[in-house]
């Protein structure tokens, strides 16, 4: 009867919202497969990162310096002409002129500024949006109506609010995406990673989570049942951080992630695909050999750029 409550809640918010939600409801199998395109890769603070001296902020060109933004996926759907974004970065000016028409739907992960911040250029001193769905689960939910100036999004009908919860699958058209509860610095709200399953593949989009063995799940059972995993990559490794306490941002190295899955088939390895590297991570560098030592051991980086059929 809960999860039945959830559904109906659910569609009503998507009847609120239906001039941008004609893609809601629709299931059929598309002639054009949808198309999962990365916007971006690096952690919240982007690249060249704020009082950043170091060499990889230093030595980035013209060019470098606007060709890295940061963490974000766009999934367009050709047939009914509509595209989903997953996270509303600080560099969603530049993303969203990526996108083939403005998003059907932007998914929250959680309220760390690399994942909301962008949504602040949908209100009235920029786009002036008009009900653009943004989902989220409830203190995501309860965060952004509370507190000004995302509260002001939703009285004046930029955004209509969405409602998530861990676990259950909403539906729209071809795809199906259901947010997966994490451990995170959830000082503001929960944190989820979300699993999009389209008509031939499936995706796991896990940009931020504590030490794996803060998760109640086994992160390569997890990848059994996905086809693409775009995982946390926040950090290489140890000596990466030397100027700041791991407690406080206990990410997942990605050398410890290389030694969990390691033992694990060469398939299950190929389904990684690293994301939301900080700006001091070698392997923003595709020449580095932090980039290539990974490559090596079977896994990918994931690039802007690239295109997945789902």
């Amino acid at each position: 009867m809960v999860k039945s409550s959830v559904l109906k809640n659910t569609l009503l918010c998507v009847l609120i919202a239906s001039s941008h939600l004609a893609v809601f409801g629709q299931s059929k199998t598309p002639i054009s497969p949808p198309l999962l395109t990365i916007l971006g890769t690096v952690q919240d603070g982007g690249l060249p990162h704020i009082g950043c001296q170091k060499k990889c902020c230093n030595n980035l060109s013209p060019e470098g310096k606007n060709s890295l933004l940061v963490t974000a996926l766009a999934i367009h759907q050709p047939d009914l002409k509509s595209t989903v974004l997953f996270e509303a970065t600080p560099d969603i000016i530049e993303q969203w002129s990526i996108l083939k028409q403005p998003p059907s739907a932007i998914f929250l992960t959680h309220a760390h500024m690399g994942h909301y911040a962008g949504l602040m250029h949908l209100g009235r001193e920029a786009l002036g949006a008009k009900n653009i769905p943004v989902f989220a689960l409830p203190k995501m939910r309860a965060f952004l109506k509370e507190n000004a100036p995302w509260s002001q999004l939703i009285s004046l009908k930029n955004i209509s609010l969405m409602k998530l919860e861990a676990g259950l699958k909403t539906s729209l058209g071809a795809l199906e995406i259901t947010p997966i509860l994490v451990p995170h610095r959830d000082e503001f709200s929960e944190t989820v990673a979300y699993r999009i399953k389209g008509p031939n593949k499936t995706v796991l989009f896990l940009p931020d989570i504590d030490k794996w063995n803060r998760w109640e799940k086994d992160l390569a059972v997890v990848l059994q049942s996905v086809d693409y995993a775009f995982i946390d990559a926040t950090f290489f490794d140890e000596a990466e951080i030397n100027y700041r306490p791991i407690d406080e941002i206990p990410h997942p190295l990605v050398t410890e992630t290389v030694a969990l899955i390691k033992p694990h088939s060469d398939s299950l390895k190929n389904k990684i695909y690293f994301i939301h590297m900080n700006h001091t991570n070698p392997m923003l560098d595709e020449t580095s050999d932090a980039t290539k030592w990974v490559l090596k051991q079977g896994f990918h980086i994931a690039r802007e750029g690239q295109t997945f059929e789902l």
